[in-house]
């Protein structure tokens, strides 16, 4: 149960034993589904809920940069759609706030301003392409996009490959309008969708950048990371912060009485007003694994390499390729084990296409609305709900919040799956010099060693904890831990490795 979980320990303290009382109180769980009219719920259960409620707040998505092109339609354009429809029978409905992503931007360049996109708006236009590419007259048509995204599917016969097609689809169609991938193309459909429909409803979109673990609240550190060109800005921000971002938004805009329904947008990140660089990011990690370094089963330390970062695509490849495949061809191997590294650095370099435009993207988020609305609160309302990205020293974030809570909250099991039976082709006990993205998790360069065959050791990669006692620590050493080889066959001299010391390079992993 979500309530039951870490992320709400801060509110359990608050009320104590009431705790559930005070939630049965507040909440009222209802299962829904946006890929279903009036969300899946029963006729009579809808009037209830069409009767009672004033705000409706959508994080709905789903997020696969690849997805197959009719999934993501239905989930990122048509759940919108559903739910304003929805929404138009709401009585006393106060605020409809819909959560996107900044990146809806696409290949737009330069300081992007927080402006709403209107039905059939197409960056490709923006970028002014010249008249022989064929692109400057391209229209965005969203009913021609659903009923080529839905007729695909219903004349496929070819289950093998409908998938991968499906998957096709939507970059090509994504790329041919201006966005970098299905999630981001389809997201801005929805956005259009909305700001069609929404007639007197006032609406407020909150488009974040990359999120990451919270800054301060509920608790330091918890969630993940992303891939990265050496001098480039990546725009991260916060899960805390673009919380209270969105609950001072529903505050401000729910109580504008009177005022004219408008569509606002709100861009949470950091680029334009607390830029961060790629270079000192991966900075960063490697500073802290080598002041705090994983251990072998032996106890002794794994030293972490600078993180080589390639300033293209072709670059990345020819090197996975040197330190991936070549790696995998040595005699000691079998060909079982050479196939796995060959499949290995074939999902490497594809997830590297789908986060190459994020790693040397060329635009930054502008947040004048974003601050004006942090500017309004109250000094009280600034300290309880901040989020004033200018605040946040980037170093102090990853090496005191960020990477010891990503390590302590994910790394343990509670949220995720540590690196090493991320990459099953390693067999949970040999790493490749690399940075492990899972999911948009950021490890650290690792080099390549046998690992315990169990997992990590309790506290790896932390600093240590004065405030344990001998028993407590006692205790945990003696704790099981999670084995990272379950399901995985590979053999002992599957993994075995040449002796020569490998360079790093990026890697990404789902």
């Amino acid at each position: 149960m979500i309530v039951g979980t870490e992320l709400f320990k801060c509110l359990e303290q608050v009320h104590g034993k009431d705790y559930h009382h005070f939630l049965a109180r507040k909440l009222v769980a209802v299962v829904g589904n946006v890929r279903e009219a009036n969300m899946g719920i029963t006729p009579e259960l809808a009037d209830d809920i069409a009767k009672k409620v004033d705000i409706i707040i959508n994080s709905a998505a789903n997020t696969t940069f690849d997805e197959r092109y009719d999934i993501a339609m239905d989930v990122n354009t048509m759940g919108p759609f559903r739910l304003m429809s929805f929404a138009r029978r709401f009585s006393k409905l106060k605020l409809f706030l819909h959560v996107s992503t900044a990146y809806v931007n696409g290949r737009r360049q330069g300081v992007v301003l927080e402006k709403p996109f209107s039905l059939g708006d197409t960056i490709t236009k923006e970028l002014g392409y010249s008249d022989s590419s064929g692109l400057r007259n391209t229209v965005l048509d969203i009913e021609a996009e659903i009923k080529l995204a839905f007729c695909s599917r219903h004349n496929s016969n070819d289950a093998a490959s409908f998938s991968q097609e499906m998957k096709d689809l939507g970059i090509e169609r994504a790329r041919l309008h201006g966005w970098q991938d299905t999630y981001v193309f389809t997201k801005a459909m929805g956005e259009m969708v909305l700001d069609s429909m929404r007639g007197e409803i006032p609406v407020v979109t909150i488009r974040p950048s990359i999120i990451e673990g919270t800054w301060s609240e509920p608790i330091p550190g918890r969630l993940s990371g992303f891939p990265a060109d050496g001098d480039g800005v990546v725009d991260v921000v916060p899960a805390d912060m673009v919380v209270n971002a969105t609950l001072a938004a529903v505050a401000k805009h729910a109580q504008a009485l009177g005022a004219a329904p408008e569509m606002h947008i709100y861009h949470v990140g950091s680029s334009t007003a607390k830029p961060l660089i790629w270079r000192d990011m991966f900075t960063f990690f490697f500073q802290h694994f080598t002041r705090y370094p994983f251990n072998l089963a032996s106890g002794q330390p794994i030293k972490v390499a600078p993180m080589r970062l390639f300033g293209s695509i072709e670059q990345f490849d020819s090197n996975v390729e040197r330190d991936v495949l070549l790696w995998g061809t040595g005699e000691t191997l079998s060909p079982r084990a050479r196939m796995l590294f060959s499949k290995y650095a074939e999902k490497i370099t594809h997830l590297a296409r789908m986060y190459q435009p994020y790693g040397f993207y060329g635009c930054r988020f502008d947040i004048a609305n974003t601050e004006a609305l942090f500017a309004e609160m109250s000094v009280e309302e600034k300290a309880q709900f901040h989020f004033d990205v200018r605040s946040i020293e980037w170093k102090d974030y990853f090496t005191n919040v960020h990477i010891p809570g990503f390590l302590k909250h994910v790394m343990k099991g509670r949220g995720g799956s540590d690196p090493f039976s991320t990459v099953k082709v390693f067999d949970g006990r040999v790493t490749q010099p690399t940075v492990i993205v899972n999911g948009g998790s950021l490890w650290s360069t690792l080099e390549r060693q046998r690992l315990h065959r169990s997992g990590l050791p309790p506290g790896a990669g932390l600093p240590p904890d004065s405030s344990k006692s001998e028993e407590e620590e006692e205790e945990e050493e003696g704790e099981q831990q999670p084995d990272p080889m379950e399901g995985v066959d590979l053999e002992e001299e599957d993994v075995a490795g040449p002796d020569e010391e490998p360079e790093p390079v990026v890697g990404f992993a789902m």
